[in-house]
């Protein structure tokens, strides 16, 4: 069974900083891309990060890049998501995702197909 957990949400004040986490379980993730997405009430999910397999490639959302950082550390299959400067319009429920599919590039969020529960992030202006 895939599990992902995320940690590290929370309430913050506009300009600063949180950094969250995700641990994988129940398979080895370090053969698969990875990322981050977000869901506002009322809004859709959206894509927000990616991760290639090899962990040298990344991909952001428009909105977040310069901003957040995705990282990973395969050899303990955990996959971070430092986010800087946020924005009001940052709060949201945000999940860590793997791809369905081996050696991917983390870069279609249609690749996507395991997912955590979620970390709430409120950002206060």
């Amino acid at each position: 069974q895939v599990q992902l957990v995320e940690s590290g949400g929370g309430l913050v004040q506009a300009g600063g900083s949180l950094r969250l986490s995700c641990a994988a379980s129940g398979r080895t993730f370090s053969g698969f891309a990875m990322g981050w997405f977000r869901q506002a009430p009322g809004k859709e999910r959206e894509f927000v990060a990616g991760i290639n397999w090899k962990g040298d490639s990344t991909y952001y959302a428009d909105s977040v890049k310069d901003r957040f950082t995705i990282s990973r550390d395969k050899a303990k299959n955990m996959v971070f998501l430092q986010m800087n400067s946020l924005k009001p319009d940052d709060t949201a429920l945000y999940y860590c995702a793997a791809e369905v599919f081996p050696m991917g590039n983390g870069n279609d969020p249609r690749a996507f197909g395991s997912w955590g529960q979620g970390t709430q992030v409120t950002v206060s202006s």
